[in-house]
């Protein structure tokens, strides 16, 4: 069942007494102040959704041109507040984000052409000729944690993908494919990327990563056997290291960085 949401825009009276904020996006940038904080919103927009209700706050998200100035605030790219970000506010702004990717990519029917109008009470892009109607999409991603012990010495598999603008290294990840339970996903993942067989695959945690629709879903699993073959269009370099001796990491915020950090701390 799709999610139920009231449509304050067409009946402002009805916004709870709460402070607005606004996730006002272009692209994968948000308008924010030095601090990190969003502007308030004085008024709504019809075009503008809703993004969630806390007790103090209320969140609206707004399409803008790339151009557009306020006093104090700039877009700044929702990569660079990651760290300085709480996990709900960072949720917060992937949510806008990807609804308004949503939005603006679902102007037409996808089945006769015809332009679509939103639904009063849900997220959907409603064609009036045919009833065709588009929800936001995701696209499930897995994420592993690969550890092994030699000689009661624990190690994580990292790797660095050429794509890396830093000689950064992560975990190993990909998209779920047709048919695909998540557990296989992750087997089959790690067998293309780095040629070597896992075990014992157990889930983690997960978490909304808007670059441009992704949920990244986390599991952790043991090292089975085989020898480290790279995919050399996804992976320049990849090994195990000991937890004491760890290269450049992602940054903090991120979930690898969380599910490198919850095993080698265990």
């Amino acid at each position: 069942m799709a999610t139920i949401i009231r449509d304050y825009t067409t009946d402002q009276s009805s916004i709870p007494q709460k402070k607005i904020k606004g996730l006002l996006i272009h692209h994968n940038s948000v308008l924010v102040d030095d601090n990190g904080h969003l502007p308030d919103l004085t008024e709504i927009q019809s075009s503008d959704l809703l993004v969630a209700e806390t007790e103090e706050f209320i969140y609206f998200t707004r399409e803008i041109d790339a151009e557009y100035e306020t006093n104090g605030f700039k877009l700044t790219q929702l990569r660079h507040l990651l760290t300085r970000w709480s996990t709900r506010d960072f949720e917060h702004a992937s949510r806008a984000i990807q609804l308004q990717l949503w939005q603006r990519s679902h102007l037409f029917c996808s089945c006769c052409g015809t332009k679509t109008v939103r639904h009063p009470n849900e997220y959907a892009m409603v064609c009036p000729a045919c009833e065709y109607t588009q929800y936001p999409r995701l696209q499930p991603c897995v994420i592993v944690a690969i550890t092994r012990h030699d000689n009661n010495q624990p190690s994580i598999l990292l790797a660095r993908s050429p794509r890396f603008p830093i000689p950064m290294f992560s975990l190993i990840a990909g998209f779920v494919e047709v048919g695909e339970t998540l557990e296989s996903a992750v087997a089959r993942e790690v067998k293309e990327e780095v040629g070597i067989d896992i075990k014992n695959i157990r889930y983690m945690g997960s978490q909304p990563w808007p670059f441009p629709t992704n949920l990244m879903i986390g599991f952790q699993a043991e090292y089975a056997g085989g020898e480290l073959i790279l995919q050399e269009d996804e992976i320049a370099e990849a090994a195990f290291y000991p937890f004491d001796q760890l290269p450049l990491l992602p940054p903090t915020g991120s979930i690898a960085n969380w599910m490198i950090d919850e095993i080698v701390r265990g």
